[in-house]
């Protein structure tokens, strides 16, 4: 169930809901938002039930869940806080927020112009891989952390707050060092003690949709991250596999209102995996605004002719400075702004 406190709850009320919860044998779980604070209680169904929650002194209301994703539901109807990546709020209602870099790091030189170049355009994140899950373990792995220090050094030039993704639990205090959030990869998505371990930073998580996971297969992942303590979760659509060969994948938009009604969690859309071709990524970008997504994240590269991985979908960056222009339309003809 989700509790609901009521506007002037103080922390003595809420460190006293905490402890009735407890008493009871459920587990509660305390998500901060700009004007109301939520509790999530998890436990089995026979020991919430009957309990009188209502009671306890700083509660407004108690909404019952009985979707298995207890933390991540969207069920009490009210708007969920954005979550923050490095002051830039993503979710917070109209607002489209482009996060914007290379697939991977493979040079100061080469991050630094990128990152300039997408800043001036109108990203507001940068992403970059200083460590790479690749098919092949003779492919380029990443700069390791060569690669978050010349992330770090993009950010102290252009101001842009970075994301990179964890492969490994091992490698998450290095990289809790420089980045700004966590991203998990969708080869990573069900990797539950990965998932758990995020849970317990203090970083915001993207979580990309695995290849072949359902919706709820997402959301469940999710669901991970927060009981474990972590409200600052994203959801990433980013295609997924289908007899379709004639793209890389196939980027579902239909995920993108289902999860917006189901969860409290901001949407994220990933056109340039979503199909893996250059020429397309424009316009599944459009459509991902229009079907009413938090963010878009456009894989750019200076040079992708010379890119160590995923040259082929990255966009040049007078083609993404171009594509910034018609996004800006499309979310002002459907009433949201860029």
């Amino acid at each position: 169930m989700i509790i609901i406190t009521q506007p002037a709850v103080t922390d003595a009320q809420i460190d006293h809901i905490v402890a009735r919860i407890e008493e009871f044998g459920l587990r509660p779980q305390v998500m901060r938002g700009e004007t109301r604070v939520v509790i999530g209680v998890i436990g089995p169904d026979d020991l919430i039930r009957g309990k009188p929650i209502a009671a306890i002194p700083g509660v407004e209301s108690v909404v019952p869940v009985m979707k298995p994703y207890k933390l991540v539901s969207q069920e009490n109807g009210s708007l969920p806080p954005p979550v923050s990546i490095g002051g830039v709020k993503i979710g917070s209602g109209q607002r489209v927020v482009l996060i914007s870099g290379p697939c991977s790091v493979e040079s100061k030189q080469q991050l630094l112009s990128i990152a300039n170049s997408v800043k001036n355009a109108g990203a507001r994140v940068l992403r970059g891989g200083a460590f790479k899950p690749r098919t092949s373990p003779y492919s380029f792995q990443g700069l390791g952390e060569d690669g978050l220090r010349f992330l770090a050094e993009a950010r102290a030039e252009t101001g842009l707050p970075i994301i990179t993704e964890i492969m490994d639990t091992r490698d998450l205090p290095v990289i809790e060092k420089y980045a700004d959030c966590l991203q998990i990869g969708a080869r990573n998505m069900q990797n539950f003690a990965l998932l758990k371990e995020v849970g317990r930073s203090r970083l915001p998580v993207l979580l990309k949709r695995g290849l072949s996971a359902t919706i709820n297969d997402l959301l469940m992942s999710a669901e991970y991250v927060l009981s474990e303590g972590n409200p600052n979760v994203l959801l990433c659509e980013r295609g997924i596999r289908t007899f379709e060969t004639m793209t890389r994948n196939t980027l579902d938009l239909n995920a993108v209102p289902i999860l917006k009604a189901k969860t409290r969690l901001p949407v994220v859309v990933d056109p340039t995996h979503g199909i893996g071709l250059r020429d397309y990524v424009p316009q599944m970008a459009l459509a991902a605004v229009a079907a009413g997504a938090d963010a878009l994240m456009i894989e750019v590269h200076n040079e992708p002719e010379r890119a160590r991985s995923d040259g082929e979908q990255a966009l040049r960056p007078e083609i993404f400075t171009d594509l910034v222009r018609r996004i800006r339309a499309v979310a002002e003809a459907v009433g949201r702004e860029l």
